[in-house]
C-alpha cells in the first residue's frame, strides 16, 4: 500500500478536494475535542499532514507518522518550511510495528481505518498510545457500496459506525461518539464521512 502513496505524495496537496476534506474534518475535531495548547498530538497515517495543519496552532508538540517514505519526505519538507514547528516525522505502522513507549493526549487519523484489514489490534494500539483520559479522533468513510476504490482493494468498503463503536469499547475506550464530517467526492459522487471520538479509559 505504501508504494502507491509514495508515487502520489509529491502532488497530493494539489487536489482541492483533499484540502477541503481536511478542513471539514478539522472543523469536526474542534467541535468534538477540547483542544489545548499543552496537548501532545500524534497523527497516525498522516499523509502530508493536511489535518494537523489546520490544528497545529491550537495544540502542543506534534508527531506525524506514516509508513510511506514519499509522504514522510513531504512532511519533512513542510517541517523544514515551518508549517509544523518542532514536529517529528516517524515511520509507524501499528499492524507491523510495536507500540512506541511515548504517550500522547490526542491521536488523530483521517481516511486511514478503511485501509487496515485487521482493525481491532490497531485500535488497541491507539489506546496504548494515549494517556488515561486522552482523546482519539478518527475520520473515515461511512459504509459504502464498494465503488470508492478500484477492483482488488483489500481494505474495508467504509466503516460501519456500530462495528467501530464495539471495537473501540473492546479496546478500552469510553465516551464513544460520532458526528457527520462532510463528504469526499470521487467518481463524480459524494461519499459521506464521519468523525468518531472517544477517550481512553482508566483501565485500558
Amino acid at each position: 500500500m505504501s508504494g502507491s502513496f509514495d508515487e502520489r505524495a509529491a502532488t497530493w496537496d494539489d487536489d482541492p478536494g483533499k484540502l477541503e476534506r481536511a478542513r471539514e474534518i478539522a472543523d469536526a475535531v474542534r467541535a468534538s475535542v477540547p483542544l489545548e495548547p499543552s496537548m501532545r498530538v500524534l497523527e497516525y497515517g498522516a499523509g502530508t499532514g493536511l489535518l494537523t495543519q489546520h490544528l497545529v496552532d491550537q495544540v502542543g508538540p506534534v508527531t506525524l507518522t506514516d509508513p510511506s517514505q514519499g509522504m514522510r519526505e513531504v512532511l519533512a519538507a513542510k517541517c523544514a518550511d515551518g508549517v509544523f514547528p518542532d514536529a517529528r516525522v516517524v515511520d509507524l505502522d501499528l499492524a507491523r510495528d510495536p507500540v512506541p513507549t511515548e504517550r500522547f493526549d490526542l491521536v488523530l487519523s483521517m481516511m486511514v481505518l478503511h485501509h487496515i484489514v485487521d482493525l481491532p489490534p490497531v485500535l488497541v494500539g491507539f489506546a496504548q498510545l494515549l494517556e488515561p483520559g486522552g482523546w482519539l479522533a478518527i475520520a473515515d468513510l461511512e459504509r459504502e457500496d464498494g465503488s470508492f476504490h478500484d477492483e482488488g482493494f483489500e481494505g474495508h468498503h467504509g466503516i460501519d459506525r456500530d462495528d467501530l463503536a464495539g471495537w473501540l469499547a473492546d479496546a478500552g475506550f469510553v465516551s464513544v461518539g460520532f458526528r457527520d464530517a462532510g463528504a469526499t467526492i470521487k467518481h463524480d459522487r459524494p461519499y459521506p464521512l464521519f468523525l468518531a471520538t472517544a477517550q481512553r479509559g482508566s483501565d485500558s
